[in-house]
């Protein structure tokens, strides 16, 4: 079977990976363009595309999917199937309508739950207890064809937008080689979707790693999971960023904040102390106990250590200007 793939990021590479591994007869990896990055505005290649590389497979990278050119170079290959993992364009339905198979996407939620950009990181930041990776056959919607396979995992207490991300990239690889004969065969039962029971999960922008001190202790910690390694969440300590890469809730009655200032009399985003273990802030509903930080110009490290060097008495409200 003739097999096109189309993805750009990490997450796309286990799935190349795992069709190249198999013996899969992938003709072409189609990804972005490479970009400038850094201070320096290094080219940097697409991790799809330095997976290709490794295997051997050529390489195209259209600026835009749907002029005529690029078109008619999938055409050109008469694939019997294209496989397509967070490739980052919306796919006009004239390719759609190329390859005899159609073209099957990795996703990364329970469709009809979570379609769109970031699935993965709005499962953690709204406290969902799984997620998983659905192969739909593709239309022209956004994530609305029907669902030919899924498979759930569950998300803990503690997972993050990076853990959740590792694990279903995984998943992707495993399912769509698994299923492949089954698709090739024609021996699938689609499922439509019911759009009643549908949800996005919008592209992250960088400002919506600031927190919000107003939300409860709970959902600036999910937030926190969710939005890691990008974009991070971040406060304002004494007009400067203060990234925190850890924490955690906490009771307003827990032990641990005996002697400090009660947290019912605090605001939000109020420093009530610290100790060894952690600073301790109030939300709007709760105490969060942060416990690693990053500031500007400086290495991620313990709040403890943080501390050491940096004075944040009690009453010092985070995100004031």
């Amino acid at each position: 079977m003739r097999i096109i793939f189309m993805g750009t990021p990490d997450f796309a590479v286990s799935a190349l990976d795992a069709l190249c591994a198999a013996g899969q007869q992938v003709v072409l990896a189609v990804t972005q363009p490479d970009r400038q990055k850094g201070r320096g505005r290094k080219v940097i290649q697409t991790p799809v595309k330095m997976c290709a590389e490794k295997w051997g497979v050529p390489v195209f990278q259209p600026v835009k999917i749907r002029e005529a050119d690029a078109i008619e170079k999938i055409r050109s290959l008469a694939p019997d199937l294209i496989v397509v993992a967070a490739f980052g364009q919306i796919l006009p339905q004239e390719l759609l309508d190329i390859p005899r198979l159609g073209c099957v996407n990795i996703h990364a939620s329970l469709l009809p739950r979570l379609r769109g950009a970031a699935p993965i990181q709005w499962a953690v930041i709204n406290g969902d207890r799984e997620s998983g990776i659905t192969l739909m056959q593709m239309n022209a919607g956004l994530d609305t064809g029907d669902i030919l396979f899924q498979e759930s995992v569950p998300i803990g207490p503690d997972e993050t937008g990076e853990s959740l991300y590792e694990k279903l990239a995984k998943l992707g690889g495993e399912m769509i080689v698994r299923h492949l004969p089954a698709i090739e065969a024609g021996e699938i039962n689609p499922i439509r979707q019911d759009d009643e029971k549908s949800s996005y999960a919008p592209m992250l922008r960088k400002e919506m790693g600031e927190i919000n001190w107003s939300g409860s202790a709970e959902q600036i910690a999910r937030s926190l999971r969710g939005m890691l390694p990008w974009p991070g969440a971040y406060t304002l300590l004494n007009g400067h960023v203060l990234k925190i890469w850890s924490a955690k809730t906490m009771e307003d009655a827990d032990p641990a904040l005996s002697g400090m200032k009660p947290a019912e009399q605090a605001v939000p985003g109020e420093v009530l102390g610290s100790d060894k273990k952690a600073l301790y802030v109030r939300a709007g509903s709760g105490v969060l106990a942060v416990l690693e930080v990053q500031a500007e110009g400086k290495k991620r490290m313990t709040s403890d250590a943080f501390l050491r060097g940096t004075r944040v008495p009690a009453g010092t409200v985070l995100g004031a200007d």
